[in-house]
């Protein structure tokens, strides 16, 4: 077991003092420690962290988060029961928080904070930023790509929420859409990446004196991270008009398509968003790279030839009539998928029902030379970038540890961006 990277109560001055929120096995502090390697100095230093799973008695996550990392100065309990005067001062807050719905349901009288509906953990980090004094100057936050056009029913509201309540809040905010496999990592896994800057901080100031333009195609942080192509697609820039509330009930109304393309910035309410192309001619790692040895696969994980016919059905094209519950009589149809999935490319989009031997249309199946399989714990934890065995305690089963990596994120993408943030706040 590692030691806490916050050994002590004292921390270097120019280190970044960092909270982990919905940090599941710890993707993100992972990739933090791996940039202090690269720097050879303490960059970043995570001095509090939270995870909770509410849907499960055994907490899982957590119990491996503290197997990593050490039990200091984490907690397992619901981020909503937290009193934030129970979270140290931080620099910086980061966190995979759940996709849910963020909507605003009723202002909070006399105060700027907001109620949103109970469980929505969106406003639990609403609520950290509002209550702190002394606010965090970074935040480093990822979600599906989705939030962009969610709801169906008003295209974009939950990011102009988000996007809303953090201007009020004092922080500009840049996005993009990262597909992981486009910059040469192993899995084709496309999530939201956005960092926001709070006006005390120097690159708040930097981003004021920039153009839109220059800080999504070159200046910005996810820019340097992630190149695009110099030809950007700009939409018309708008503002987000309204009080929260005003922005939750009435944004998006109307609109067939969202407004936020796949990059952006906002700053002091305006909103300036492009369509980026990725620019990336390094090394792609395939899928063929994560793979172990074949005499270290157990024999639990080849598909039993009694099955083979199933997996193919699942995995095929299909359009047939199916029966409701109810006896209601429907047309159903499906494309196919590659079967088995092509080794000499990235992997598909690793999901949380990975695991477990039943046929299945959604996990991976590969060809060796003593037949088809399913894919290894530790193929899966290569896939998103962890260290080997990441997952592995006594009580986690194998399905479990799939399960998990489908929640995961692509820890390189964190190490990149982590890398490039450290290097411009050090300017």
């Amino acid at each position: 077991m590692s030691l806490p990277i916050f050994a002590s109560s004292t921390f270097p001055l120019d280190m970044i003092k960092t909270i982990e929120l919905f940090a599941g096995v710890g993707g993100f502090r992972v990739g933090l420690e791996r940039v202090n390697k690269k720097l050879e100095k303490q960059a970043y230093g995570v001095v509090w962290s939270n995870q909770w799973e509410p849907s499960t008695t055994t907490q899982h996550a957590s119990r491996i988060y503290e197997n990593k990392f050490g039990s200091g100065n984490h907690s397992n309990v619901s981020i909503e029961d937290v009193d934030v005067k129970d979270i140290p001062d931080h620099d910086m807050l980061v966190g995979g928080f759940p996709c849910q719905d963020y909507s605003v349901a009723t202002t909070l009288k006399n105060s700027k904070g907001l109620l949103g509906k109970k469980g929505v953990l969106w406003w639990s980090i609403h609520r950290i930023l509002n209550e702190k004094k002394k606010k965090p100057k970074y935040l480093f936050l990822e979600n599906v790509d989705r939030l962009l056009k969610s709801p169906s029913n008003q295209r974009g509201r939950d990011f102009a929420v988000m996007l809303k309540g953090l201007d009020e809040l004092g922080y500009a905010v840049e996005w993009r859409v990262v597909n992981a496999a486009d910059y040469g990592f192993p899995q084709r896994r496309r999530r939201i990446f956005f960092l926001g800057f709070h006006k005390t901080s120097d690159l708040y100031k930097r981003m004021k004196k920039a153009s839109a333009e220059e800080w999504i195609r070159e200046e910005g942080i996810m820019a340097k991270s992630f190149p695009v192509d110099s030809d950007l697609k700009f939409a018309q820039p708008f503002d987000i008009k309204g009080d929260l509330k005003e922005v939750s009930d009435d944004f998006g109304k109307g609109m067939k398509v969202s407004p936020f393309l796949n990059s952006g910035i906002m700053f002091d309410g305006h909103i300036y968003t492009a369509k980026a192309i990725p620019s990336y001619e390094g090394e792609k790692a395939a899928l063929r790279s994560v793979l172990v040895n074949e005499s270290e696969v157990p024999e639990e994980y080849f598909i039993d030839e009694a099955d083979r016919d199933k997996w193919t059905y699942l995995k095929g094209a299909k359009k047939e009539i199916r029966k409701s519950s109810t006896g209601f009589e429907y047309n159903y149809s499906e494309g196919g998928m590659v079967f088995p999935d092509p080794l000499d490319e990235p992997s598909r989009t690793i999901i949380t029902g990975e695991g477990g031997k039943s046929p299945s249309r959604f996990k991976h199946v590969i060809t060796t030379k003593k037949g088809l399989r399913r894919l290894l714990p530790i193929e899966l934890e290569r896939l998103n970038m962890f260290p080997d065995n990441h997952t592995e305690l006594e009580g986690v089963a194998d399905a479990k540890r799939a399960f998990l990596m489908g929640n995961a994120l692509v820890v390189g993408i964190i190490e990149r961006v982590a890398e490039v943030l450290a290097e411009e706040i050090d300017r």
